[in-house]
């Protein structure tokens, strides 16, 4: 018997895209890779499987609330971590395994011009 869509288990997984320190959106990113970008949204939203898609601000405009050992918490400018690259979006897929959430990963990485992680969600 074959299996409706419905009847296939769906897992959630993260792909996160990476850049530089220093990387510039205005400089980096032309017409070309944004028409890659929104292809690529256009493709995920047609397969049924793009849960959510988010592009963050810089770094520069973060603010991390840090938990102290005292139970305290303080809230200070920039990032959480000091690195050489930072998230610079990510979208959350449904897929049926980690296979087809890899081959949206590299389509994502050639799309954005960047490594991109891909992380299963628990459960």
């Amino acid at each position: 018997s074959v299996l409706a869509t419905s009847d296939i288990k769906m897992n959630k997984y993260l792909v996160t895209v990476f850049r530089p320190n220093g990387f510039d959106h205005s400089v980096s990113l032309d017409a070309t890779v944004r028409g890659d970008i929104d292809k690529l949204n256009d493709e995920m939203e047609t397969a049924g499987l793009r849960i959510f898609v988010g592009g963050l601000r810089p770094t520069s405009e973060a603010r991390s609330a840090k938990l102290c050992p005292d139970g305290t918490v303080t809230v200070e400018d920039g990032a959480y971590l000091t690195a050489d690259s930072y998230v610079d979006g990510f979208w959350i897929l449904s897929c049926r395994d980690i296979d087809e959430a890899l081959v949206w990963g590299r389509n994502a990485a050639m799309a954005c011009r960047a490594s991109v992680e891909v992380r299963p969600f628990y459960g």
